[in-house]
């Protein structure tokens, strides 16, 4: 028989595993981000390998989670863990999916003089970055709390997210010329929502591990007003069509 103390190494290997996959998926988005911000295309490439890196470390993650399972059999607690962590990477893999996807609005975007800088994108995806990073911190210390206060930092991105949807419209209203451009954007903060909720789908799943129950859908989001009264975009984040057309 595997002794307990294999298993536990076992575990401990995994946790690493998991954190350079979540790593990966956060310089991923980094990196996918300032390639449009920056209209840098040096960062596409990177982008690309950083995705293929993640989705081969899914791979290894996986084996190595079903041969933990057939060698050691776990139950209860342990067999929670190690089938948390096969749901954690499949979420981690399709964030750096969503980076790919971020990049592929650079073309477009590199083209539309700064537009990518005139709304709350690089703010969203500093905020994605740290809910990704402490989603698999939460996992990695058997932290349900932490897990479960992720919901409250996606109010957050979801308010960012319909806060551009409307500056960028006011945008395209104002200049038609801009509807392409303006519809990419939406595009990238729409992935960088999803990113969020995968982020707290690892918090749900990281729940139930330690816990051993369900978090309540009812809980999962604080009661609250409107997200515009909550948060009011800054005037440094936007930028008038008129400036814009002027740098």
């Amino acid at each position: 028989m595997v002794s307990r103390v294999q298993f536990n190494v076992e575990l401990d290997n995994l946790n690493e595993e998991v954190a350079r996959m979540a790593s990966l998926a956060n310089e991923a988005i980094g990196t996918a981000v300032a390639c449009i911000v920056e209209r840098d295309a040096s960062l596409k490439p990177e982008v690309e390998r950083l995705d293929k890196e993640i989705y081969f470390l899914e791979q290894v993650i996986e084996k190595h989670c079903l041969d933990v399972i057939a060698l050691h059999t776990p139950v209860a607690s342990d067999l929670r863990t190690v089938s948390t962590c096969l749901k954690i990477i499949t979420d981690l893999n399709r964030i750096g999916r969503y980076a790919s996807d971020i990049v592929e609005s650079y073309e477009v975007l590199a083209e539309s003089n700064g537009f990518a800088r005139m709304v709350n994108i690089e703010h969203m995806a500093e905020l994605v970055v740290g809910m990704v990073t402490d989603a698999t911190q939460s996992f990695i210390k058997r932290d349900a709390e932490s897990a479960r206060e992720l919901f409250d930092r996606d109010d957050e991105v979801d308010c960012l997210y319909d806060i551009n949807m409307r500056a960028i419209l006011t945008y395209m209203i104002e200049d038609p010329r801009k509807i392409t451009a303006g519809t990419h954007i939406i595009l990238v903060s729409r992935y960088l929502e999803r990113i969020a909720d995968h982020a707290c789908n690892i918090g749900e799943r990281v729940w139930f591990m330690v816990t051993g129950e369900r978090l309540n859908l009812n809980d999962r989001k604080k009661d609250g007003g409107s997200c515009v009264n909550d948060l009011q975009p800054r005037r440094e984040h936007f930028t008038s069509t008129h400036e814009l057309e002027e740098k």
